[in-house]
């Protein structure tokens, strides 16, 4: 086909996928021409990369050619730092000092390197990383494509260690299909995983916390702080290695055998990956790599983020396109995950990074302040993606609610499959923490609960690791606050302690229930996992007692705790059984805002929620589709830690009346005070 055929199809694509994005929402009307033209750099960058002579992921395989492989009987180590004038190979085998023999060689004018070595030369666990030399001066750094970087736990230097045991992982689940049905995710950190006042590993992470994932019910397993961070602290956001996962952590094989075990056991793995800023580190990072500060970064202001003290990428260089492309197919290809979380995705797309930015126009998404070489990332990498794995998962994390950002390509999008609903948790917190439960307003609960794109899906959750963060608090927490030291025992009637059980389950539920096609929860905060999240850090004395996950207050009988973790078990096998979130359908029935009521109907199950603090009502009649309904879930069952004032499965029928002319059908309910029902329309 003739390039002009080529670019003839492109155009058509184009104008088709602009067209029907304008048809989904008319508003974008106005932005035509710099949608056509986001679109046009999109398929002009993916030209210039692959040049036409291969596909994008053939293009997204650096970690392919770059660090260090073992092929053919030897070592090869390969690196990109243009502005590099010598670089050494240096580690245990070198004694740390330069050695010519393990002097790197150029290989063009495009700042390549390599060094190819005997097979005795290097040793599985051998320690090395590179020293580089500059027009104005040197440095030790690690290898760009390192796939094990190690810390000494005394000297606390990190290095890059050779990684090739004799017995690479052999995975048991060869054919992965990811869950059918909508995703319900469980956010872990692996570190914090643990009961004990440590960090935790891949292992025990598998051994304990993995079989308690499936048992809840949720289908999507998310890791978080994966990839390799110099500062524990940081929940590995400030990513130094973006090709090693943590040691801190356990072994390349033990975290594959976590991903394997959550396979087996029917989960897919997602990983949040950070693509938004590296760390400034320069020994253990990217920054200054090879004497300049633009190698992957922006020069000057721009390729500093002054609030995360980190680097920012320049997405419109082809060498970094490479690097970051080529290490969302590494994860994909090495540890076999399903997809990603996209991270800080906010920061990349706007130059201001979000900072105290309020988007309340569209123009916000239009404007100059957007980085369109970020755009264009993030389309090719979702394109990528799903290339590599045709059922990968990839969701955005994005506050702007920039639009397009989870829509297909074919409908002018750029190519997630899910957008986080960011508003709803933050708009749980204000009303916690500003407003008083009886002046909740319940028009506006609902708005925020379904306000969303309807072109794009979206997942929902009331609080995750964010919310719960040292300087937050979690939603249980804000509820009951310090009277859950004292007042978890079952018998122990206590009023903080009924309201804030009673909240924290309709919280969920009704968050849950009005999502657009996902949910998340972190992990712990199911059972309402007490206090914050605080790592180890010179203002706690380097306290590990907060980043840890108290699981046995969950298993004690005696305690109330295990009262939200069978209710929220629950309610994920109801949402799964009735394919709830597969149903975009929503309808709102009745809402009531003095009397703190809301109805709503979704996949032929009847939501009723009473958030009035001590107003029960008997016979409240609304207005519901006809037929007969039983009572399949209720907050306020004894099991659930509730006053059990409603008879189980008992069932309604809808009796019909005349309202201004029209024939009308209704159902008359017994709503307790702070109490969720689901009803089940039998016929």
């Amino acid at each position: 086909m003739s390039s002009k055929k080529t670019d003839h199809s492109h155009g058509n694509q184009i104008t088709q996928a602009l067209a029907t994005q304008l048809e989904k929402d008319p508003y974008l009307a106005p932005y035509k021409d710099i949608i056509q033209r986001r679109l046009t750099k999109i398929v002009e960058t993916e030209k210039r990369l692959t040049e036409g002579k291969m596909t994008l992921a053939d293009f997204a395989s650096g970690h392919e050619y770059f660090g260090l492989h073992f092929r053919d009987n030897q070592w090869i180590f390969r690196e990109w730092a243009p502005n590099a004038t010598r670089i050494y190979l240096i580690g245990s085998m070198t004694g740390w000092q330069e050695e010519k023999n393990y002097q790197l060689q150029p290989l063009n004018k495009e700042g390549m390197w390599e060094i190819q070595l005997p097979a005795e030369k290097l040793r599985h666990k051998d320690l090395y990383r590179l020293r580089v030399h500059w027009p104005s001066g040197q440095g030790d750094r690690i290898p760009a494509y390192a796939r094990r970087v190690v810390q000494d736990p005394e000297t606390l230097i990190f290095n890059a260690q050779v990684w090739y045991p004799e017995s690479p992982y052999q995975w048991h689940c060869r054919h992965f299909r990811r869950p059918v049905g909508a995703p319900f995710i469980y956010e872990v950190h692996v570190g914090m995983a643990q009961e004990e006042e440590k960090i935790g590993t891949f292992r025990e992470f598998t051994e304990k916390v993995l079989p308690r994932v499936v048992g809840s019910g949720y289908n999507i397993l998310q890791l978080m702080a994966i990839q390799e961070h110099p500062y524990y602290g940081s929940f590995g956001y400030q990513v130094s290695n973006f090709f090693a996962p943590s040691s801190r952590f356990g072994t390349p094989e033990e975290l594959k055998e976590l991903i394997d075990a959550a396979h087996s056991a029917g989960l897919a793995v997602l990983m949040d990956i950070i693509h938004s800023h590296a760390v400034s580190n320069e020994v253990e990072g990217l920054s200054r790599f090879d004497g300049t500060l633009y190698q992957y970064f922006h020069d000057g202001p721009r390729g500093l983020h002054e609030l995360w003290d980190s680097r920012c990428f320049d997405y419109g260089k082809h060498q970094v396109l490479h690097f970051l492309l080529s290490n969302c197919r590494f994860w994909l290809d090495e540890y076999r995950l399903d997809g990603f979380r996209f991270d800080g995705i906010t920061s990349m797309l706007y130059l201001h990074h979000g900072i105290n930015k309020a988007f309340t126009s569209y123009d916000h998404y239009f404007a100059d302040s957007v980085d369109e070489d970020a755009l264009t990332y993030l389309a090719l990498a979702n394109k990528m993606i799903h290339a590599v794995r045709p059922h990968a998962r990839t969701i955005a994390e994005d506050v702007s609610g920039m639009p397009g950002l989870a829509a297909s390509p074919e409908n002018g999008g750029y190519g997630f499959d899910y957008r986080f609903a960011m508003g709803v948790p933050d708009n749980w917190i204000k009303l916690i923490k500003e407003v008083s439960d009886e002046h909740w307003p319940m028009g506006h609960l609902w708005h925020e609960l379904i306000n969303r794109r309807t072109d794009e899906k979206t997942i929902s959750y009331s609080e995750s690791h964010d919310q719960a963060l040292v300087g937050d608090k979690s939603i249980i927490f804000r509820l009951i606050d310090a009277d859950m030291y004292d007042h978890m025992n079952i018998g122990d009637e206590n009023i903080r302690v009924d309201r804030g059980i009673a909240l924290h389950k309709m919280i969920r539920l009704i968050t849950m229930a009005t999502a657009g096609a996902g949910y998340l929860n972190f992990m712990g905060n199911e059972f309402g996992h007490p206090e914050w999240i605080d790592f180890p850090r010179e203002g706690n004395n380097w306290s590990y007692k907060y980043a840890r996950r108290q699981w046995h207050l969950a298993d004690e009988p005696n305690l109330k705790y295990k009262f939200l973790a069978h209710f929220d078990r629950d309610m994920i096998a109801l949402a799964k059984k009735f394919r709830l979130l597969d149903t975009p359908d929503l309808h709102l029935l009745y809402e009531h805002s003095d009397n703190k009521l809301i109805a709503f109907e979704r996949a032929g199950l009847l939501f009723a929620f009473n958030f009035h603090p001590d107003q029960s009502f008997t016979d409240y009649r609304f207005e519901a589709p006809p037929g007969k309904y039983q009572l399949i879930l209720d907050s306020d069952a004894k099991k659930y830690g509730g006053h059990s004032r409603l008879a189980p499965n008992q069932e309604h029928f809808t009796f019909s009346d005349i309202v201004a002319d029209r024939k009308c059908h209704f159902l008359n309910l017994y709503l307790p005070t702070r109490t969720a029902l689901i009803l089940y329309r039998l016929s």
